[in-house]
């Protein structure tokens, strides 16, 4: 299916995806706004948060979708795609100071003799209930948008939001145990949990947006895959200096491969171009580089890179 459209195609669908994304974040977080205002729960401060975080995500998800149809240019000839790390990282930043704070306040109504009633639960439940409906209705969306198109940056959306549910139902049990119950103390320790979860997500964001600006190689299955595509490949007798580098949502992958000295230089390049539209079919968002190499050539005395 995805390889029957056209890019302008796959470019617009994405866009609906990040828009819709963007759109329904906003709604959230007015809506949490207005649910905190009246509930004074930490639970829902905690879901309010998720939602900024989401709200932020998805803006620069949006914004990768913008600039993955812009070409390179001379001042940035491998693309804009790091924009995307220094963007994690600060929206890491964030996480852990909003966590910190819901944590601090969240002990001290666990600690406090006289802790702060919760109020208008029902509004809250309402809210939260709106939350996951609207979330579900935003993932399914998503996750029809990335099979179409294959979008690692919508699918990887999809997935934050798939993760967003827990935090909400988290909320949505703190409310019902004080409506319900009386028992307004769950709330501090159902923030507490969330603040635990924002901090674990912080980190795992953070390290991953900082590996890439430190050009970290991918990861070791993607390495094998790459090798194994050009182990297998027609024509290509053995390659070495595989070297890889993420940024943002981008794979650089350099290869060396080497071929048969005595073909032309046109079957040369042949092997080559269709080696690299190989890789690239099973890794969309590589952006591949190949040289080509006699097999079996001797290696200049002064060059001492490892093949």
């Amino acid at each position: 299916m995805r390889n029957a459209m056209s890019r302008p195609e796959h470019y617009h669908l994405n866009l609906s995806a990040g828009v819709l994304s963007v759109t329904v974040a906003l709604v959230l977080v007015a809506a949490k706004l207005w649910a905190l205002d009246q509930t004074g729960s930490l639970a829902i401060a905690a879901t309010l948060t998720d939602s900024a975080l989401d709200l932020m995500m998805s803006a620069g998800g949006l914004a990768a979708i913008a600039y993955a149809a812009k070409p390179a240019d001379d001042d940035h000839a491998f693309g804009h795609t790091s924009a995307e790390d220094l963007a994690a990282l600060s929206q890491a930043a964030f996480i852990l100071v909003s966590a910190g704070v819901i944590t601090v306040t969240a002990v001290r109504r666990l600690l406090s003799d006289t802790p702060a009633p919760l109020t208008s639960e029902g509004a809250g439940i309402a809210v939260i209930l709106f939350s996951v409906v609207l979330t579900l209705i935003l993932v399914l969306w998503q996750r029809h948008v990335a099979r179409r198109t294959g979008s690692r940056v919508v699918a990887a959306d999809s997935l934050h939001y798939l993760g967003d549910l827990l935090p909400n139902m988290g909320a949505l049990i703190a409310l019902l145990a004080s409506a319900r119950l009386g028992l307004a103390q769950i709330d501090s320790v159902v923030a507490l949990v969330a603040a635990m979860l924002m901090v674990l997500g912080a980190v795992r964001i953070g390290r991953a947006a900082w590996d890439a600006l430190m050009d970290r190689a991918a990861d070791p299955e993607t390495l094998r895959g790459i090798a194994r595509i050009a182990d297998e490949f027609p024509g290509v007798l053995g390659h070495h200096d595989l070297k890889t580098r993420r940024a943002g949502s981008r794979v650089f992958v350099n290869l060396h491969i080497e071929l048969d000295g005595s073909q032309t230089l046109d079957e040369a390049h042949a092997t080559g171009a269709a080696l690299r539209r190989a890789i690239c079919a099973a890794y969309p968002s590589a952006d591949v580089l190949i040289h080509k190499d006699p097999a079996n050539v001797t290696p200049h005395p002064e060059d001492t890179r490892p093949r």
